[in-house]
């Protein structure tokens, strides 16, 4: 009886708890869609596929994460790189999509698969390299110069430019960067062996030098100029790099010329001495031949460059100011070197639209303007002028009255044209208080330009006319409303 009743008992303790036993959620090993990642600015999208079972075991507030491990593979402090939102996956297998911290660097990242509910983590990934490419641009290092020398016995430092000339995006920007130097094959320059790492470099052996940011097996377009070092001899020469480049565009300003490291400097243009110029960098919008000569310590070298523009001449077949009788014209041609120009017309500070070519038929009175574009290589413009007016009339005698009441006679003082533009003459006119308010000697038949002020009754205004060959005409203006 004792036997019997144990032996139901265990029956019953068996069956209550295979009851409550739930199958364990199993994540596979994550299948990389990639064998490395080298990200940046412009791409950082990568595609790891996975399988679970069973899926009955997810429930629904269920999230899949991505871990990423450091660069040695290690998940001790796992960087979390992508979170699914709740229930959003429920069949398996599933592809997911993450990118990189912008810190990542190193060839031995793992990634892992976890679960919430229930919890659960896969296996790592197999290791892949992985970079984020902060800086991916090519960089200048010793202001962009080719050749440089050394002293027997001695050495040269190269170094990164921070930030260099121009648009240089110097890597020394990002600290969390490193750098590889190399030396180029003497006998096959497409082949280079490892120097050292470093921000610099100190050469002692004659070659050509370069160095790249360190993104291990990735490219990257993150590389400097080459250098060749050369051992100084008495007849050793170095270089001279413009920051515009050589030739250069003028209308982009000033050019810097700059040398190799030395202890002393000094700069010459055309053969001549430029006084005063003893620093490492010459500042320049002059196209010449220029040199300098480098104390390097121990010995002397010298460097030299032909210094060219790229800028362009142009020319217009107009006098600056032409008249007209009523129903001529004037025609302007322009004539220039300027690579595939583009012309622009203007009347009066206004863009004729249609007028694009380099002639222009002007038959209207006013100022005009035309601004030539070179649209290739150095983009520079210039701008010349010219205006078209109607004849000045030939009047007897010096008005002594005007009335500038907009009514088209009489607005201006109009004097003979042995007193206007073009015959050297000087033209003064005061307030009846001394003031002078026009003084010229290209009187255009035009006073008062503006609206004059009326604080008197007829005011009334003095001139003094004095002729090329000194002769003096004096008198007064009466000014009618």
């Amino acid at each position: 009886m004792r036997k019997f009743t144990t032996i139901k008992i265990a029956a019953i303790l068996f069956l209550c708890f295979t009851g409550t036993i739930r199958a364990q959620l199993v994540i596979s090993k994550p299948n990389l869609g990639f064998s490395q990642a080298c990200a940046g600015a412009t791409f950082n999208t990568y595609y790891v596929t996975f399988s679970f079972s069973p899926e009955t075991e997810l429930t629904a507030t269920n999230q899949f994460t991505i871990e990423l491990s450091d660069e040695t593979g290690d998940f001790s402090t796992p960087t979390v790189v992508y979170t699914s939102t709740q229930g959003a996956v429920t069949s398996s297998p599933a592809t997911l999509e993450f990118s990189i911290p912008d810190t990542t660097a190193g060839e031995a990242y793992k990634i892992r698969i976890k679960s919430t509910s229930p919890v659960a983590t896969s296996t790592s990934s197999n290791a892949f390299a992985a970079y984020y490419k902060i800086q991916d641009t090519p960089f200048s290092i010793n202001n962009l110069i080719e050749n440089a020398v050394y002293c027997a016995g001695e050495s040269y430092l190269l170094t990164i430019d921070n930030p260099g000339s121009g648009d240089n995006d110097s890597p020394l920007q990002y600290p969390s960067l490193t750098f590889n130097w190399y030396k180029q094959d003497e006998t096959n320059t497409s082949t280079s062996v490892f120097v050292a790492s470093g921000s610099s470099l100190e050469v002692t052996e004659a070659g050509t030098y370069f160095v790249e940011t360190n993104y291990g097996s990735c490219t990257s377009n993150s590389y400097s100029n080459r250098v060749t070092v050369s051992e100084a001899t008495t007849s050793s020469t170095t270089a001279i790099n413009s920051s515009l480049g050589n030739p250069y565009c003028s209308s982009e300003g000033a050019t810097t010329l700059s040398t190799i490291n030395g202890n002393s400097y000094q700069w010459y243009k055309d053969g001549d001495e430029i006084e005063g110029a003893t620093n490492q960098h010459y500042i320049t919008s002059e196209s010449g031949n220029y040199s300098v000569i480098i104390d390097l310590g121990d010995c002397v070298t010298n460097a030299s460059i032909d210094l060219e523009t790229t800028g362009f001449n142009s020319s217009i077949d107009v006098q600056d100011n032409n008249t007209i009788q009523e129903g001529e014209t004037v025609v302007a041609t322009v004539s220039t070197n300027a690579m595939n120009p583009q012309f622009e017309w203007y009347h009066n500070n206004t863009l004729i639209p249609t007028a694009t070519s380099a002639s222009y038929e002007a038959s209207q009175i006013g100022n005009y303007k035309v601004v030539i574009t070179q649209t290739e290589g150095c983009v520079a413009s210039h701008e010349m002028t010219f205006s078209v007016s109607e004849p000045y009339p030939d009047v007897a005698k010096i008005p002594n009255v005007i009335s500038p009441n907009g009514d088209g006679e009489n607005d201006t003082w109009v004097i003979p044209k042995a007193y206007v533009n073009g015959t050297n003459t000087e033209v003064l006119i005061l307030s009846s208080v001394g003031e002078i308010v026009l003084q010229t000697n290209d009187y255009q038949n035009n006073w008062p330009t503006n609206e004059l002020i009326f604080t008197d009754i007829n005011p009334v205004f003095y001139y003094v006319i004095t002729t090329q060959n000194k002769k003096v005409r004096k008198g007064s203006i009466t000014v009618i409303k």
